[in-house]
């Protein structure tokens, strides 16, 4: 299979199956509008060694009509949610221009026209693209023309009509990723299906894929790092005790560190094939094992199973997996104990 796409690039920043793990703290709206939270989540995230930081542009009125439509992590309507947890056009400035001077990549995903052209008025660096607006090819083809990386969850969608929304994308010469995502909150381990990521990545022959992961803790974050997942996004929260309809899926800043630092050690230990390495050395010395001989033995005796075996180290010049070849043949000298058997010693 060829690969057509192995890596986007966000600002500076090389995405793609050569490079650690892009991780993103998703934000959202866990601030519930309030500038104080966000700014908390961002210095708590950037501390816990995090490279970018997300937010949601939520325009309400042009995102949808008026409704009663309640989410199931929710109690009241999407609504009523979103009037509650928009951000103004002058807070996502504030917050780009925040998230930037800590030295940390500002994303935000736009649910509308136009908050996707209230996000190019402010320029941003790159879109994500929720899983909802997966199938809104009106929209996806709004911001393609852009010209930016989008990064697009695909919750809810399968092959057939991510494949209309990746047309549109290399239609426009747009750099993408696509990241696998189970849209139920939170998400059982048994609906996750990791499988998913190598299906994506064959399917649309690109190597920018990843996770979007509603599912509690981390595992199933470190299970996509190792089957080829470098893209990694995580509802986040300062304060699990904040109330928001995402927090419960959310994870703080102790388990964002372990994320960043896990996924980048599964990244590292990925890859490579069953050989030995030269780092191995020093271990095959003592771990080893060299045939020796357990009794003396006499010049023109015969080698058996009753005066020789193999011991540990493996500085012998006759190593175990030879032992069977020296059995029946002589010794042309006298032998001590555990002297390690040289070939000048055998007939």
């Amino acid at each position: 299979m060829i690969i057509q796409d192995t890596e986007i690039s966000i600002e500076s920043r090389l995405i793609g199956p050569l490079h650690r793990p892009f991780v993103i703290a998703e934000i959202g709206i866990n601030h519930e509008g309030s500038m104080e939270k966000a700014i908390r989540m961002v210095d708590d995230a950037v501390a816990a060694g995090c490279e970018c930081v997300k937010f949601q542009s939520h325009v309400i009125e042009d995102e949808m009509i008026p409704n009663d439509v309640i989410p199931g992590n929710a109690d009241v309507s999407i609504w009523d949610i979103m009037a509650r947890c928009a951000l103004t056009a002058e807070e996502e400035f504030q917050l780009k221009k925040y998230v930037e001077d800590k030295g940390s990549i500002f994303l935000c995903t736009p649910f509308s026209r136009a908050a996707a052209d209230r996000l190019e008025a402010i320029d941003v660096s790159a879109y994500k693209i929720g899983s909802g607006e997966c199938n809104n090819y009106p929209l996806i083809e709004h911001i393609a023309r852009f010209g930016k990386p989008m990064i697009l969850s695909t919750g809810m969608n399968d092959l057939a009509s991510i494949e209309r929304s990746v047309q549109i994308m290399r239609k426009h010469s747009t750099p993408f990723a696509l990241l696998h995502c189970t849209s139920m909150y939170p998400t059982p381990y048994s609906a996750v299906q990791l499988g998913a990521i190598a299906e994506i990545r064959e399917h649309f022959s690109t190597g920018v894929v990843g996770l979007s992961d509603h599912s509690l803790g981390n595992y199933t974050c470190f299970g996509a790092v190792a089957l080829g997942a470098c893209i990694l996004e995580k509802h986040f929260t300062s304060d699990m005790t904040w109330p928001g309809p995402d927090v419960s899926i959310s994870i703080d800043p102790g388990e964002l560190a372990q994320l960043i630092e896990g996924a980048d050690a599964i990244h590292q230990a990925n890859g490579g094939r069953k050989e030995i390495l030269e780092g191995e050395a020093s271990t095959i010395a003592f771990a080893y094992a060299s045939v020796v001989t357990i009794v003396p033995i006499k010049a023109g005796e015969t080698l058996s199973l009753k005066n020789v075996w193999v011991k540990r180290p493996g500085t012998g010049e006759i190593l175990a997996p030879e032992f069977d070849t020296i059995l029946g043949r002589t010794v042309v000298r006298d032998i001590s104990v555990n002297h390690q058997l040289e070939w000048a010693d055998i007939n």
